[in-house]
């Protein structure tokens, strides 16, 4: 994933900047940049942010940046913001983007001899170059940023700053957010609303899907308005949203604790404690303890001081290692215990399956898990952050192949929580990873602890349906 964070000011900006866009690291652990416009030309910093903390690495370079506007970025993807000079001037670009079609886009764009790409990740186009190369085909920043909607199979978000302000464009389908933020003599625009509080912003307007606006210091100028249809991804508010973030009304602590509510409603099972997976099966355990009047507990803890989100690392054994690593049991909180675990979600469980079998080695009587979604039986391909996944990793599709013997035609009784066919995946699912009991929370209720237009979210990788 990728995070933005942009600020135009009638005074310095950089502090903002700097803590706005440190407020986006559970996003992305590659790389981090600012640029600022210094009111003749663009300072900018990029650093790689693998082996240490955004705030740390870049704290070196406040006192060389100065300016009344600028944007920064987390991203797990590639080096941005970039700067760049074209025929529509000088501007730094920041995305939160996955480009489907980027090759295709990219022999478009060599069909103009006068195209070429400088920077590259791991090899690969950078996909803000690519951005701004559409943008620069077309003859103003609003042509461009509409183009690039057009064009662009997947999502992309974009903050664009210039001399005049920052535009900021929400991706098409309004598949992320983009929320505007004000305080006197300022404005903001992020993904993650929780950055306004301690930076001294009150929520002002959020964009609608596709919709264009020009911050300046003076106020919010709309450039294009917003798309009639909705697709935001429900995942912000299940698992990789920030808690304290929220996104169309609905706030993501909220919301879990609604979602472990419902699931707790539906529930019988006799335990001795609830437990939250950390970080963000926590929200959706407290939910769920306080319906069913069970003890909320923490029979272990994340050590957070050095290990960064278990799903970040491109390796999957490397990912094994930390999300095993990070977790230190309590055992006299495990031992002879009957305990209930909500996760946000199980994607290939492999990591699930550790936790419970360190579980198991502590003495645990019970190990029982809720997942606060429905089964993933769809690789997500609107957002990057499951771009490494293959759908016959996912821990539904192989107990899938296994009861059928390879991939059926149809996945429709396997989405289908009334079909004898989703209950025999889920029970093998269980076997395979050792549960004591598993069970899902159903779509229908998800959908309700959102509680936003259920048509205005995707929900794709439970059902496949755009």
């Amino acid at each position: 994933m990728s995070g933005f964070f942009g600020v135009v000011s009638k005074q310095d900006c950089v502090t903002d900047v700097y803590f706005g866009t440190d407020y986006h690291s559970h996003l992305g652990t590659s790389f981090g940049g600012m640029a600022i416009w210094n009111g003749e030309s663009f300072d900018k910093s990029i650093h790689n942010i693998e082996n240490t903390q955004f705030r740390a690495v870049f704290e070196a370079d406040l006192p060389l940046l100065k300016g009344k506007m600028g944007i920064g970025c987390i991203s797990d993807t590639e080096p941005q913001p970039l700067t760049v000079r074209s025929n529509l001037g000088q501007y730094a670009i920041s995305t939160v983007a996955r480009i489907n079609n980027l090759y295709e886009i990219t022999d478009q764009a060599f069909s103009s001899k006068n195209v070429h790409f400088l920077e590259t990740s791991k090899g690969v186009i950078n996909a803000t170059e690519l951005v701004s190369v559409i943008i620069d085909q077309e003859g103003s920043f609003k042509e461009g940023l509409l183009k690039a909607q057009e064009l662009i199979e997947g999502s992309c978000s974009v903050l664009l700053l210039t001399p005049e302000g920052i535009y900021a464009s929400r991706d098409k389908m309004g598949r992320t957010p983009v929320i505007i933020g004000r305080k006197e003599g300022s404005f903001c625009v992020t993904f993650e609303s929780c950055a306004f509080p301690n930076l001294g912003y009150e929520p002002d307007y959020e964009l609608g899907p596709g919709e264009i606006v020009l911050l300046t210091p003076e106020g919010i100028e709309k450039i294009a308005p917003p798309r009639d249809k909705m697709k935001i991804c429900a995942f912000l508010w299940v698992y990789y949203g920030y808690p304290s973030s929220t996104y169309e009304g609905m706030n993501v602590e909220v919301m879990r604790y609604r979602n472990g509510a419902a699931i707790a409603k539906n529930d019988d099972i006799e335990i001795d404690m609830v437990a939250g997976i950390p970080d963000s099966g926590v929200g959706h355990a407290i939910g769920y303890s306080n319906q069913a009047k069970i003890p909320f507990g923490r029979p272990f803890i994340k050590y957070t001081q050095t290990w960064a989100r278990s799903f970040m690392p491109q390796d999957q054994n490397i990912r094994n290692l930390v999300a095993r690593m990070k977790l230190t049991p309590i055992p006299e909180l495990v031992a002879d215990k009957r305990l209930l675990f909500c996760d946000d979600s199980i994607v290939r469980g492999t990591q699930l399956r550790e936790t419970v079998d360190l579980l198991y080695r502590c003495k645990a009587r019970e190990v029982h898990i809720r997942s606060a979604c429905p089964p993933l039986v769809f690789a997500c391909k609107y957002l990057n952050f499951s771009t490494s996944r293959s759908e016959l990793d996912l821990a539904a599709r192989q107990a899938i192949i296994e009861l059928e013997g390879k991939e059926p035609q149809s996945f429709a009784a396997y989405c289908d929580p009334g079909s004898e066919k989703y209950v025999a995946m889920v029970k093998c699912i269980s076997k395979m990873l050792n549960f004591s009991t598993l069970k899902y929370q159903n779509l229908h209720d998800m959908l309700d602890a959102i509680g936003i237009d259920k048509d205005k979210i995707c929900t794709y990788c439970w059902n496949g349906k755009e």
